[in-house]
């Protein structure tokens, strides 16, 4: 699990380079398909005593361009 602390640090590393400033953000799903992210919104949750009271919810489409393969990770 990941909180938005976390989720924050990393996109600070990422943003610093001109090549993580303009990519394409996608979620990977379990069975290995691609989907792009729509949305991201900050939800409550409405249940007293929850551990976490917020969450930062990905809204995913599918692929509106398909891409190519991936030949490698930065």
């Amino acid at each position: 699990m990941l909180d938005g602390k976390t989720f924050r640090q990393m996109l600070d590393k990422f943003l610093i380079s001109p090549a993580g400033q303009n990519a394409r953000v996608q979620i990977q799903l379990p069975n290995g398909q691609h989907m792009d992210i729509k949305e991201v919104s900050l939800l409550e949750n409405k249940i007293i005593g929850a551990g976490e009271t917020h969450r930062l919810v990905f809204v995913a489409q599918p692929e509106s361009t398909r891409m190519g393969k991936i030949i490698g990770k930065l």
